[in-house]
């Protein structure tokens, strides 16, 4: 029979593809067993049964055929939380914590605050802005009943009774008054969409990641929403696509042309973020 040992070298092998094989093949066999890190390593020379080696050659195929380790397993990392996640969201990425870091210093020291996550999805930004800011009354709202869903489930796990989720079309079902408005729509242009990894475009959800013909078509609708949402001092935090800064700031500024709009870099120096200060 296959040992954990085994297991682990067998599914380095399949996914050799993979920039973190090994990694992956942990993180796979730790879902199958139900055990964590610790566990393996200290029980290496423990044989599977057959249908946990049934499970986990399974998984390694899906995999292999590089569908993402966290829909596999069901959940994410995020801000130091662990998000559930399906094919319904996208994958949290640790480029989106830098909104929420953004967001968590600027209400930090405020009084009440009403926030907006637009395009919630698993519900990373809304839940992790709730435990960063007490003081925030934060609804999550996304066109899609089963990321709402999955944003539910994990609001309940980390932030219970304090995030509200309402289905709507971008900010059409709120009124005025919000002093914080969070957004990672999609923005993915056409001419992109051909470059994604497979994992990506396969596997994730079309509605959450293009954004029409230049990536900017949901923030055009979002900005003059937000524009009449929004109260004075207010701050609105949009993520876009790595080469977005200078259009997205153009659009910014003609529906909020007395605000300080900046672009932001991600680590890799790249345009990750765009900050309209009212």
């Amino acid at each position: 029979m296959t040992t954990i040992r085994e297991a682990q070298r067998l599914g380095r092998a399949h996914l050799h593809h993979s920039p973190s094989p090994a990694l992956d093949a942990r993180l796979l066999l730790e879902h199958v067993l139900q055990r964590d890190r610790a566990y393996l390593i200290a029980h290496d020379d423990e044989p599977l049964g057959v249908d946990e080696e049934a499970a986990y050659r399974s998984l390694l195929k899906r995999a292999a055929a590089h569908e993402p380790i966290p829909y596999l397993i069901g959940h994410a990392p995020f801000m130091g939380l662990d998000f559930i996640v399906s094919h319904h969201v996208l994958i949290p990425r640790p480029e989106t914590e830098q909104l929420v870091e953004l967001a968590t210093a600027w209400g930090r020291g405020k009084a009440a605050i009403r926030a907006a996550d637009v395009g919630t999805g698993s519900g990373c930004i809304a839940v992790s802005l709730a435990n960063a800011l007490p003081q925030t009354e934060i609804v999550a709202v996304d066109l899609s009943q089963e990321a709402l869903e999955i944003a539910a489930a994990n609001a309940a796990r980390h932030a219970p009774e304090r995030v509200g989720l309402v289905r709507s079309d971008l900010l059409t079902a709120l009124g005025p008054g919000l002093d914080l408005i969070a957004a990672n729509l999609p923005y993915i242009a056409g001419h992109e969409w051909p470059t994604l990894s497979i994992g990506v475009k396969s596997y994730e959800p079309t509605l959450a990641l293009h954004g029409g013909e230049d990536g900017l078509e949901l923030i055009r609708e979002l900005l003059p929403q937000a524009a009449e949402r929004l109260r004075p001092g207010g701050l609105v935090l949009l993520e876009i696509g790595w080469q977005q800064g200078d259009a997205v700031a153009a659009l910014a500024r003609d529906w909020f042309p007395a605000a300080v709009v900046s672009v932001r870099a991600d680590f890799a120096g790249h345009d990750r973020i765009v900050a309209i200060e009212t």
